[in-house]
């Protein structure tokens, strides 16, 4: 024997009706939270700043990864009419 139910209801009836917490007001404030923490981040991201952490040095510090691109590319080996 078999038996076949059909429940009609939204998901708010069903977790009423089961018992289950309502969670949307905890999800809401944990993506605010986020977003404002991503924003900051985004915010505190100054051009300037970010260029001088990964360059140092300047024109110095571009030499250095250039020269350090070029020994991967190459195998880190020398040509011998260098």
């Amino acid at each position: 024997m078999k038996f076949n139910i059909e429940i009609d209801c939204t998901p708010e009836e069903a977790r009423t009706f089961l018992g289950l917490p309502d969670v949307a007001p905890m999800q809401e404030a944990l993506m605010q939270q986020i977003q404002d923490r991503m924003e900051a981040a985004l915010n505190a991201a100054d051009p300037e700043a970010l260029f001088k952490t990964w360059l140092p040095q300047g024109m110095a510090g571009l030499e250095q990864l250039q020269r350090a691109f070029w020994s991967q590319m190459t195998g880190g080996t020398k040509r011998d009419d260098d």
